[in-house]
């Protein structure tokens, strides 16, 4: 991928604040939208979801699932040209008080100060995402197909 690309790819993982989450229910593709927040190396993303939710019964009862963050579309040009990039892997829940939880909910804290209540609320859980795969498209006809040290690659470059 070359340095623009990566630029890019970078840049839409750290600005999105929400994502379509794709997860199983009773067999059948479910989509839904949540606030999401990655770690700063890109390995992992979190996501602080409330058990009511049919997402995280979905997630467990089967973990594998599919985020995609995409560019905002602001009317200008060809939604197709726009960034995206769709993400595969499984989500692992967090027991509280553990390091990993609390990385977690810093840098979930980080880009959501105000979701800070939410973490005293006992049916929200925080899980992980740690990528698989991925389908990354830069813009029409940049596509690239991404694989778990693809995502420590990107988390490395430094964003102006």
């Amino acid at each position: 991928m070359d340095s623009h690309s990566q630029q890019t790819l970078l840049a839409l993982i750290r600005k999105q604040r929400t994502a379509a989450l794709g997860t199983l229910r009773n067999g059948a593709p479910e989509v839904s939208m949540v606030s999401v927040a990655a770690s700063k190396d890109c390995t992992r993303f979190y996501l602080h979801i409330s058990r009511l939710a049919h997402h995280s019964q979905n997630i467990l009862r089967d973990p594998r699932l599919s985020l995609m963050l995409a560019e905002a579309d602001d009317g200008t040009r060809d939604p197709l040209s726009l960034a995206r990039v769709s993400i595969q892997g499984e989500a692992l829940r967090f027991e509280e008080g553990s390091p990993e939880y609390e990385a977690g909910k810093s840098a979930y804290l980080d880009k959501f100060p105000d979701a800070s209540m939410n973490f005293s609320l006992g049916d929200f859980s925080l899980y992980f995402i740690e990528p698989r795969t991925a389908r990354f498209v830069a813009g029409f006809g940049k596509i690239f197909n991404l694989i778990l040290h693809n995502f420590k690659e990107v988390g490395s470059v430094s964003q102006d």
